[in-house]
C-alpha cells in the first residue's frame, strides 16, 4: 500500500497506508482525523476537506475542476497549494504525499 502523511492543525504528523481506491479524504477521515470533516462525504460541495498539498507533487496531481476551484474561493486560508482532499484519488504515484489540513474558516 501506499503511503500518506498527514500533518494535522497542531503541526504533527502521521504516516498511514491508503488502500488503493480511496480518495486523500476518505484516508483521512477514515484514520481518525476528526479535524477533517469532509460534511458533504466528498460529493465537491462544501469545502471543508480543505488541504494544502506539497508543492514537489502538484504536477502529479489532476486539474483543479471549476468547482473545486469556486468552493476554495469560499476559504480565507486559501493558497496557491490548496486543494479539496475528497477531489484527489489515491494512487501508488502518489506515495510519500504530504498534505496539511487546512485551518477551518
Amino acid at each position: 500500500m501506499a503511503k500518506l502523511i498527514v500533518v494535522n492543525r497542531a503541526g504533527e504528523e502521521a504516516t498511514i497506508e491508503v488502500e488503493d481506491g480511496l480518495t486523500v479524504m476518505e484516508a483521512i477521515r477514515d484514520n481518525g482525523f476528526d479535524e477533517l470533516l469532509a460534511l458533504c462525504g466528498g460529493c465537491c460541495s462544501c469545502a471543508t476537506c480543505h488541504v494544502h498539498v506539497d508543492p514537489s507533487f502538484s504536477d502529479k496531481l489532476p486539474d483543479m475542476s471549476e468547482d473545486e476551484d469556486d468552493l476554495l474561493d469560499s476559504s480565507d486560508n486559501r493558497d496557491k497549494t490548496s486543494r479539496l482532499s475528497c477531489q484527489l484519488a489515491f494512487t501508488q504515484e502518489l506515495d510519500g504525499l504530504k498534505v496539511t489540513i487546512a485551518e477551518e474558516d
